[in-house]
């Protein structure tokens, strides 16, 4: 059976993909979702076993976890918490049975949920050299025999890395095309992992739900340009990021955007999830376009709250926002 699973725990009102056809199903809302006709989705639903993952993490308070299966491709996406704050990523092959995970910051979580459902793992993704995505990677290599895949300019500093990479290489996760696109500015080597036949990418600490990640290693212009990478990726695809910190972020967002519509409809949305312990990740490129700050350096009502001269551009823009995000 060819699905895949994506540990998304969105609202039905949530903005999703309409451009790929499944069914959704969201724990404890009893709602679901048919996009190829009732009588196809409830044969197709009935086929497919639902797994769903429970009590993943304390420290995250995310106490459930839903599978979202589309019939296009056949990779199974499931997240998986990790330290305080964290997201790792398993991803699941179905014809094949490859396994990767992308950032694993620790690894113990990670050989759980891989014992839960008696898997190897063949290939660990790094998006970046921090502690807090290669953690895991030394002990996993060890006792799965994995490869490690990361940036070339991260070479010395990414644990174990036996595949380097650069801005526009594509690499095959079994039948998956996977591009390669640089996106330094939280750091000099950070890389984005996009899937383009299944519609997501996985952001690293380059782009979370409304927000960016913090200036350690580079600079607003390449910030912005990382950025704009991202946002010529179809509007519906599905991002996965780092660290779960869409809630924290929908509050200086408001600050400094109140009477944007969208964003308040959003940040209360992702209050409801959170409240209940849920994830709000993945996101999707056309929210963060409406709502996330720093995709929206040109904003009227976001230079007017921060002083930002309607003359400046766009990495000055960010600057600022970044600096007021830092000191919120």
């Amino acid at each position: 059976m060819q699905t895949i699973s994506k540990a998304s725990c969105a609202m039905a009102s949530f903005p999703r993909s309409t451009a790929k056809s499944g069914l959704c199903v969201w724990p404890g809302m009893k709602q679901l979702c048919l996009r190829k006709g009732l009588p196809y989705g409830l044969l197709r639903f009935l086929s497919i076993p639902f797994k769903t993952l429970w009590g993943a993490s304390r420290s995250l308070k995310v106490t459930q976890f839903c599978t979202v299966y589309n019939m296009s491709s056949s990779l199974q996406i499931e997240l998986v918490p990790c330290l305080k704050d964290n997201y790792a990523y398993l991803l699941h092959d179905v014809d094949t049975g490859t396994v990767g995970v992308v950032d694993p910051s620790e690894s113990r979580p990670i050989i759980d949920a891989l014992s839960r459902k008696n898997r190897n793992l063949t290939y660990i993704l790094n998006t970046h050299h921090h502690f807090d995505h290669t953690g895991g990677n030394v002990e996993l290599k060890a006792r799965y025999g994995a490869k490690v895949i990361g940036s070339g300019i991260d070479r010395d500093r990414i644990p174990g890395i036996d595949i380097a990479l650069k801005d526009g290489d594509k690499w095959m996760f079994a039948g998956h095309e996977v591009l390669v696109i640089e996106t330094p500015g939280h750091t000099r080597g950070h890389i984005s992992f996009y899937f383009p036949g299944s519609g997501v990418i996985f952001t690293g600490d380059t782009l979370f739900s409304l927000s960016c990640g913090k200036l350690f290693e580079g600079t607003p212009e390449q910030m912005v340009s990382s950025l704009k990478k991202i946002m010529a990726l179809p509007c519906d695809t599905n991002i996965y990021c780092g660290h779960e910190y869409t809630l924290s972020n929908s509050k200086f967002a408001l600050s400094i955007e109140p009477n944007n519509e969208a964003l308040k409809n959003y940040a209360a949305q992702v209050a409801h999830l959170r409240s209940k312990g849920t994830a709000t990740i993945p996101t999707t490129l056309k929210m963060e376009k409406m709502c996330n700050p720093f995709l929206r350096t040109s904003s009227m009502e976001i230079r007017q709250s921060l002083s930002i001269p309607a003359t400046a551009d766009d990495a000055e823009a960010l600057r600022v926002i970044r600096q007021a995000k830092d000191n919120f």
